[in-house]
């Protein structure tokens, strides 16, 4: 089996045998979308929740909304149905936080009442998706414990590593 590194603000698309595997995701959000009839699948590995949140300009694969526009796009070019892709993420943790929720910086929002980048970047990939009508069935967000995913488009199976959680299937 082929595994296919997925950098940070890095896409790749891959059809079974292949894996897709990115790693050191933090506050970053993997995005993995899957056609489960002809086992192709694509995995993004984004840093900030939408192209407004960031400098001018600037790739626009290290920015949730657009990354998954792409996504799809490029999918749908290998041949994927738009209808039949399915959608799962991993990420979005606030890498800072205490676990105990009673010690100041933990896990609840900040002072200024705005999430945390982790919890942003989450929320803005499901606005994406519901957005282009693709089912998000499946993800491990938040805490404050970063993860290593694997898409496996033969299956449609993210397996999600963290050494603090150890590792599940989605």
């Amino acid at each position: 089996m082929t595994k296919i590194r997925v950098g940070i603000a890095d896409l790749q698309i891959a059809s079974a045998p292949a894996v897709l595997v990115s790693y050191g995701l933090g506050s970053c959000v993997g995005i993995a979308l899957y056609d489960p009839y002809r086992k192709i699948g694509g995995l993004a590995h984004v840093m900030l929740p939408s192209l407004g949140t960031g400098s001018r300009g600037g790739d626009p694969l290290k920015f949730a909304d657009t990354a998954v526009e792409i996504i799809v796009a490029r999918l749908v070019e290998a041949g994927c149905a738009k209808g039949a892709l399915l959608a799962k993420m991993a990420g979005g943790a606030d890498m800072f936080a205490s676990p105990d929720p009673r010690v100041p910086g933990g896990p609840d929002p900040r002072a200024d009442g705005r999430p945390r980048i982790g919890e942003r970047n989450a929320q803005a990939v499901r606005a994406k998706l519901e957005g282009l009508g693709i089912p998000l069935v499946a993800e491990d967000v938040g805490g404050n414990h970063g993860r290593t995913v694997e898409l496996v488009p033969a299956t449609g199976d993210l397996v999600v590593r963290s050494v603090r959680k150890g590792s599940k299937v989605l």
